[in-house]
């Protein structure tokens, strides 16, 4: 069998797999509906897959946005691009008709020679009616990225700079920067650089799970970022120990370690109008090396009792079987139990946090 005939006899097993279980929740009851948006990382797989057949509009954001739509969720957090006038107009009347909120993901532009093609992407968010735009200030995982704290902080002071070019362009266009916890600062580095820029539309993107792979506390990372938040990705955390650190995975809501009816009533009380966005990237469990000599390149200043403080919850919250891994699956079967984690994942929202 060649790969045209192997892709096409998958796409008749996972279209019948993925269109039977839609016909069949169309003759159900449709889900009840959720405030939890998707982040479009939440269906790789599926982006995957549909890119594979030849399909490339589905994660098109009105597309998507129907789609999320179907599962129950009550809005996207997507590239959204540039468009016309005519396409984000469709696109805010989809999400106004169906009671759905829209955030832009987009990249900072690190020369001035970007600013215009950034500043078209927040015009078409602030058109399409976002009311966030997320984004990230440094590539990679802090641990595994660089090699020194030299390193880190030059990645840092040009995330910095990115950040300064790209704040008048949302101030001008009033739509809020969501800047993601993503692996990278410490809370005392974040918000130092948040102080230090002091704009009312540069805040936190609040990555309820992120920052434990740094040695930090989980609910206090919550607390330090909540009046700063713009947008909030909300994600449950598996952990295991292995010979050199811990493993780390996300997991479906109300299966992990995370307090979240803490951290979402912390977050409400700060910012009663946030909106709360799933994002489980349904993926093997990454390592964390916290026992080894790279690690701590960049992390020298951190004190010992953190470390200590992780490692006593990780033992004290270990999974007692081995975290979900995904890479060994057939990718029918990825994306089935992609999509199945996402409407667990709203269920619990809804019925167990109020969302």
């Amino acid at each position: 069998m060649n790969r045209r005939e192997m892709l096409g006899t998958l796409a008749g097993a996972t279209s019948a797999a993925l269109l039977g279980g839609a016909a069949r929740a169309r003759a159900a009851e449709a889900p009840e509906r959720c405030s939890l948006g998707v982040c479009i990382y939440c269906l790789g797989f599926r982006n995957r897959f549909e890119r594979e057949q030849g399909r490339t509009d589905f994660f098109d954001p009105v597309n998507f946005l129907d789609h999320c739509h179907k599962l129950g969720a009550g809005g996207i957090q997507t590239p959204l691009g540039v468009r016309d006038a005519k396409y984000t107009a469709e696109l805010r009347r989809r999400a106004e008709q169906h009671g759905m909120f829209v955030e832009g993901i987009a990249g900072l532009p690190h020369q001035p020679g970007a600013v215009e093609q950034f500043d078209a992407q927040i015009r078409t968010a602030q058109a399409a009616g976002a009311r966030a735009v997320r984004v990230v200030m440094m590539p990679g995982r802090r641990y595994e990225r660089f090699e020194s704290a030299e390193e880190l902080r030059e990645f840092a002071e040009r995330g910095r700079k990115a950040l300064e070019l790209a704040e008048p362009v949302a101030a001008k266009h009033k739509v809020p920067l969501a800047l993601e916890n993503h692996k990278d600062h410490r809370v005392p580095e974040r918000l130092k650089l948040l102080e230090g820029l002091g704009s009312e539309y540069v805040g936190t993107c609040v990555d309820t799970g992120n920052s434990f792979a740094l040695c930090e506390d989980p609910l206090a990372v919550v607390e330090a970022y909540a009046p700063w938040a713009f947008s909030v990705h909300l994600k449950d955390q598996g952990v295991r120990e292995y010979d050199e650190g811990f493993l780390f995975g996300d997991v479906p809501l109300g299966r992990g370690f995370l307090d979240l009816p803490k951290m979402v009533e912390v977050l409400r009380k700060a910012k009663p109008d946030v909106r709360f966005t799933l994002e489980m990237i349904t993926r093997d469990p990454l390592r964390v090396p916290c026992l080894t000599e790279k690690y701590w390149a960049t992390m020298a200043d951190v004190p010992g009792r953190e470390l200590a403080r992780t490692l006593r919850t990780v033992r004290a919250h270990a999974a007692p079987e081995p975290l979900p891994r995904v890479s060994d699956l057939t990718p029918d079967r990825q994306v089935a139990q992609e999509e199945s984690n996402v409407r667990g994942c709203l269920a619990y929202a809804r019925e167990h946090l109020g969302l």
